[in-house]
């Protein structure tokens, strides 16, 4: 088990990356991982570009503060309840951000087509969930809904969420997904994108499988 003070500088340090990156701009958004029964979450009001581990909130995981000098973000609900529908094993952390181009195709479209190959990275199509009001139990829902079966999730005006097995890959998924969506803002200013059918993205999980398609190799 992570020892809590790593967790906490570990969120902090996965919120300056994604600020640096563009996809966490002040305080709009969130990062969260889970060691156990415990949650080390981005505190509520946080500059999130320049986190520090004394900013980051420890909570049980029924949302009792354990540690911490800050309140927890205001989307506790929603981390609280992605991390109810896992284990610790399968899902460790959770990353929520207002990034531009996510946050753009989640005011437009219903699902975000495979474009891209890599997208299957996320599990397919990345479902869109439904508006609901910012820390409510509705949005929790609403967002568990769409992660089913995926690593990513966009939220109807909103922004972005992505989870992962472990802080670091949430935070590749989350840039992944907004590279995504920059890639079919782009395309679709050039035309109509084509969308790779349900037999060309199944022939690429049989060609990564059989690769071993994104693991480093030693020759």
């Amino acid at each position: 088990m992570t020892d809590v003070a790593d967790l906490r500088a570990e969120v902090a340090g996965a919120s300056r990356r994604l600020a640096d990156a563009g996809l966490l701009v002040g305080t709009a958004g969130n990062v969260s991982a889970r060691t156990g029964d415990l949650v080390a979450l981005t505190g509520t009001g946080v500059v999130l570009g320049t986190c520090t581990p004394d900013d980051v909130t420890v909570v049980s995981l029924s949302g009792t503060v354990v540690e911490g000098r800050l309140a927890p973000t205001s989307e506790l609900s929603l981390h609280l309840g992605v991390y109810a529908d896992s284990s610790p094993d399968q899902l460790a952390a959770v990353v929520h951000t207002h990034a531009p181009f996510a946050t753009a195709v989640a005011c437009v479209l219903d699902e975000l087509p495979v474009l891209h190959y890599q997208q299957l990275a996320l599990g397919g199509e990345v479902r869109v969930a439904s508006y609901a009001t910012f820390g409510t139990d509705d949005l929790a829902g609403h967002v568990r809904a769409a992660l089913a079966g995926r690593s990513a999730a966009l939220m109807a005006n909103h922004g972005s969420i992505a989870v992962g097995a472990t802080l670091d890959k949430a935070v590749e998924n989350a840039l992944l997904l907004e590279w995504l969506c920059q890639l079919h803002h782009r395309a679709s200013a050039l035309g109509t994108p084509r969308v790779l059918t349900a037999e060309q993205q199944a022939d690429v999980i049989r060609v990564a499988i059989e690769r071993d398609y994104g693991s480093p190799k030693e020759i």
